[in-house]
């Protein structure tokens, strides 16, 4: 609720992880990148493994995205979902985008698609009563397991 409720941090991390180096990927959470379009770990997960894919391009309006992005996007979409079925063995998945403040986007001037792992039983009391989410895996540990699982399947 700190994150929800606080200030948020200048500019769009969507474009600053688009413009980093590769030797700051990491730093970025960038987990793969296509000719168009980038795969980041969400710092912030619903779940373990939680990814977000957006255009490399700063792109707020999904239906305005040029035909050779949306197609990227979705390639780099099924992708992660290829990757993230190896690496966590999820038991299914949430995939979509939220488009507009007022159907939960965090960040609406720049497209992106969600794509969440899920397990029977992964949702518990925690966050309504502890106002926590509890995760399995530490970020740093599932970053560099999914990264891990892009760079072998490219």
């Amino acid at each position: 609720m700190t994150y929800i409720e606080g200030p948020r941090p200048p500019g769009c991390f969507f474009c600053q992880a688009a413009g980093a180096d590769q030797s700051q990927e990491a730093e970025h959470l960038v987990v793969a990148r296509s000719e168009r379009c980038l795969a980041i770990l969400n710092r912030y997960p619903y779940n373990n493994g939680h990814l977000m894919v957006a255009p490399l391009a700063h792109l707020g309006v999904l239906e305005d995205l040029e035909p050779a992005i949306a197609s990227d996007l979705m390639a780099l979409t099924q992708r992660a979902i290829r990757v993230l079925r190896s690496v966590l063995t999820p038991e299914g998945f949430n995939v979509g985008i939220n488009l507009g403040k007022v159907a939960g986007a965090g960040v609406i001037d720049h497209v992106h698609q969600h794509v969440v792992p899920r397990w029977n039983g992964d949702t518990n009391y925690m966050p309504v009563i502890g106002e926590v989410k509890v995760l399995g895996e530490h970020l740093e540990r599932s970053y560099e397991k999914i990264r891990a699982g892009f760079d072998s399947m490219t």
